[in-house]
């Protein structure tokens, strides 16, 4: 075997290690934003780069976008700028042996980050039907040549990443699919969320500071990332059983009969009726919140009398989060608790109502939850 052909071995052993390092990753990841960054990171590594961004279409606002790094905000440019902007209007890869000598490059750009660019390269993402959906751009190639001057992207390197475009296009259509699909639920969610609200004449944007308070109660009690999001979309459903109560009784200012009450208690069956059967994974989520949100840890509460860990977390956390601003908001039977008598009832309910590690974090926390409600109820009651 030849030197060259060791290389050639060697070089195909680096490339294979590397796919099977990242597709694992890639499969995992569900935000576009770290997808985007991931991909970027495995064309780099693949076609020995010294920067490289994945580009998406955003045809509503003109422009195209990226996330080029985690923490770091995204990126915008005017969808027909630069190299980019030319495989997106064409449909056609780039390679770019100097960028000062082509009339598309755009030096203000390195005027402005004091960069050097040389040689570039950039490969349409195609959708399945056959439309750019975005564009890989990878910059100046590392390493040297035999004479010592910078190396440049070669053919091979053009046809390794448009290998990557077609693994990258089909991944990343599939995230931008998922994510219509849970913006779809978002929007379901709060649309009935603010139906089963707006029955009632004095919560105001109660929805919204429930999921808001929930929220950071969850973040506080070190879950992980994707079950805080799902709380947070799904607690604005709790009361979605409402919409099935009487007016008469939904508004009645004074106290309840007992016969009224057995009425009012039945919004949670209700709601987890109307949820329970959604073949949407957040949406059953929400079905749950909705039939345990009114349940006690020690076991007295309702609908169906369950105790401690009996009752899904969730269902936990949205408990206190409802009744937290239950008490701070003026309702049509009573006038807001101050917040001090508000924070004595969670440390008295203690063990009672409300699970106990979760009321020591609230008090633990006071001013930084209290604080969210204050928030979110400025904005309500203003």
């Amino acid at each position: 075997m030849t030197e060259l052909e060791d290389k050639q071995v060697v070089e195909s052993q680096r490339i294979l290690e590397l796919l099977f390092s990242y597709m694992p990753k890639i499969a995992a990841e569900r935000k576009m934003d770290n997808l985007l960054v991931l991909m970027a990171d495995l064309g780099r590594s693949i076609v020995s780069a010294d920067r490289c961004s994945l580009w998406l279409v955003d045809e509503d606002n003109g422009e195209l976008w990226t996330k080029v790094a985690h923490g770091v905000s995204e990126l915008r440019i005017p969808l027909n700028a630069g190299f980019v902007g030319y495989s997106v209007r064409t449909g056609e890869p780039l390679l770019i042996k100097d960028a000062y000598q082509d009339p598309r490059f755009d030096r203000r750009s390195d005027e402005k980050t004091h960069y050097r660019t040389t040689s570039v390269m950039t490969v349409p993402l195609m959708n399945s039907m056959g439309h750019v959906m975005g564009v890989f751009q990878a910059i100046n190639k590392q390493g040297v040549n035999e004479k010592g001057e910078q190396d440049v992207f070669s053919i091979q390197d053009l046809e390794r990443l448009s290998l990557t475009a077609v693994y990258s296009a089909k991944t990343v259509e599939s995230a931008m699919l998922n994510a219509e699909l849970e913006a779809t639920q978002r929007e379901i969610i709060h649309i009935l969320g603010d139906a089963s609200e707006s029955r009632s004449q004095e919560t105001g944007d109660h929805i919204q500071r429930v999921a808001e308070i929930s929220y950071t109660l969850a973040k506080l009690i070190g879950l992980p990332e994707e079950d805080v999001d799902n709380i947070r979309l799904a607690a604005p459903m709790h009361d979605l059983g409402k919409v099935g109560i009487p007016d008469a009784i939904l508004n009645k200012p004074g106290r309840f009969t007992d016969e009224e009450y057995a009425i009012m208690k039945s919004h949670s069956e209700k709601g987890y009726n109307m949820l329970c059967n959604s073949k949407r994974k957040l949406l059953r989520f929400a079905a749950e919140i909705a039939r345990s949100h009114h349940e006690r840890w020690d076991g007295r509460g309702y609908p169906r009398g369950i105790a401690g860990e009996e009752i899904p977390l969730a269902g936990r956390i949205c408990a206190i989060a409802d009744v937290l601003d239950a008490l701070s908001s003026p309702r049509c039977y009573k006038q807001p608790w101050p917040e001090e008598k508000v924070k004595e009832e969670f440390i008295k309910q203690r063990g009672a109502q409300f699970q106990p590690e979760l009321v020591d974090v609230l008090i633990e926390h006071w001013d930084e939850i209290y604080g969210v409600y204050r928030r979110e109820a400025a904005r309500s009651f203003q």
